[in-house]
């Protein structure tokens, strides 16, 4: 089970991003090759830090479900090295739900998100099944949770809805730095 704690995020081996509606540009294109790697290895990785911090959110947003982009950083770019292939992806950060809502409202473009980036999503069911659904916002890999907001409760799965093997690194995200 995993517990709750306080702190910032990225204490915990996950990272924030904020995109570009919140003036901060991505460091990384570790995204890209979420498209092919997690698809083909039907293996999905995912930080520690990064799952304690979306059961949080999806803990928080009972009874209404959440959704929230998912970015990776290839395995190689870890230190201490993963004994991975330097170029699997590893999610490891998500996008702030509400970043660029408004201009999405608008006229209906995410701008929260940078272009090429989130190749993977987050939802929750508080009252639903352990499954994609035909109301998700589908990518190319879905992490699906649903009450009581454990680790037990988390999987992944592909686009068209199949299960996908999930392992948990504990491992923390290089650290980033946004230059002026």
């Amino acid at each position: 089970m995993f517990q709750r704690h306080s702190g910032p995020p990225t204490s915990r081996g996950v990272g924030v991003k904020r995109g570009r509606a919140e003036g901060t540009a991505p460091t990384r294109d570790g995204d890209a090759v979420m498209r092919s790697g997690a698809q083909r290895s039907r293996v999905v990785y995912v930080t520690t830090g990064l799952v304690e911090v979306l059961l949080e959110l999806a803990a928080d947003a009972e009874p209404r479900s959440a959704s929230v982009v998912l970015s990776a950083t290839p395995a190689g770019e870890f230190d201490p090295p993963l004994d991975l292939d330097p170029e699997t992806p590893v999610l490891t950060h998500f996008y702030l739900p509400d970043a660029g809502r408004s201009v999405s409202a608008v006229f209906g473009m995410d701008l929260g998100t940078p272009a090429g980036r989130g190749r993977a999503r987050f939802v929750t069911h508080p009252q639903g099944e352990l499954s994609v659904s035909e109301r998700d916002d589908l990518a190319g890999v879905v992490l699906v949770a649903v009450p009581p907001w454990e680790a037990s409760s988390l999987a992944a799965f592909d686009r068209a809805g199949r299960r996908l093997e999930l392992h948990v690194l504990d491992a923390e995200p290089p650290e980033e730095v946004v230059e002026d």
